[in-house]
């Protein structure tokens, strides 16, 4: 296989990581962008001492550490990028040694290579972002998911994470009335519902009314993450784990509470 093979084999998952890192697509994208170009220029910059999937993370992680917005440092960042919202009471390296294991699905050794530290070290940043997740302000959740026991599932998840469900919604028509009764802090929303209707349809008729942060849930992840058009900044594959549904509901949470822009947004379509 050749390396834009292999590379291109791994970059939705990479860009899935990067839009969970920056919370939006526009940014995580141009930090893929800013790896591809590095990668061009040098070939040799791809380390697959751990594979070519965890060298691809390696090698951005290291392009998003050089900035020092990023890094935790005060000088002005040397990328030049697209607005985006900021996490600050997570701190960078914890943030990212979570995502890479809850997420992405890398043992701790890969997170160690990835971020150029010691198992210890993972363990010790793994368990630092957990304290400060459970620091978070439990919220009213919608999920929007019409097969039955992943509903159950979902349902049963969030509210061991101290969140309160106030409906399931099984179609579009479903889900608008119940954010009109009740507005949520968080919305869980599949794709493709079985009556034909569309998650994204109704989360984007949502969201011309009120801001809420959206994790959306689909069994064909690929399809959302190419770049090539307005697509969702949290996505989690299906099947999933529930330590994914974890982490990126955080994320998103997270990005929702520190964002200083309050005005309503369109989702993706």
């Amino acid at each position: 296989m050749s390396r834009s093979q292999v590379v291109a084999e791994h970059l939705p998952l990479l860009r899935r990581y990067a839009r969970a890192l920056t919370g939006n697509q526009a940014s995580g994208d141009a930090y893929v962008g800013a790896m591809l170009e590095a990668l061009l220029q040098d070939q040799s910059l791809l380390d697959q001492t751990h594979g070519p999937r965890a060298g691809l993370f390696r090698l951005f992680t290291q392009i998003w550490n050089s900035v020092s917005v990023n890094n935790g440092n005060a000088d002005v960042a040397t990328l030049s990028l697209p607005p985006e919202r900021r996490l600050s009471n997570i701190t960078p390296l914890p943030r990212q040694a979570f995502l890479l294991l809850s997420l992405e699905g890398f043992s701790e050794e890969e997170v160690g290579y990835i971020l150029g530290i010691d198992i210890a070290e993972t363990r010790k940043l793994t368990d630092a972002a957990g304290r400060e997740m459970a620091a978070e302000i439990a919220t009213d959740v919608l999920i929007i998911e019409d097969e039955t026991f992943i509903a159950m599932d979902l349902e049963s998840l969030v509210k061991n994470l101290g969140h309160n469900v106030i409906g399931v919604a099984r179609t579009h028509s479903d889900a608008v009335a119940l954010a009109k009764n009740k507005k949520p802090g968080l919305i869980l929303a599949d794709i493709q519902l079985a009556d034909g209707s569309s998650g994204l349809d109704a989360v984007n008729e949502l969201l011309r009314t009120f801001e809420v942060p959206v994790v959306f849930i689909t069994a064909y992840p690929e399809r959302f993450l190419t770049g090539e058009r307005p697509e969702p900044a949290f996505l989690i594959s299906k099947p999933f784990q529930p330590a994914m549904v974890s982490a990126v509901a955080s994320q998103a949470l997270f990005f929702q509470r520190n964002s200083r822009n309050r005005t309503p947004r369109a989702a993706s379509a």
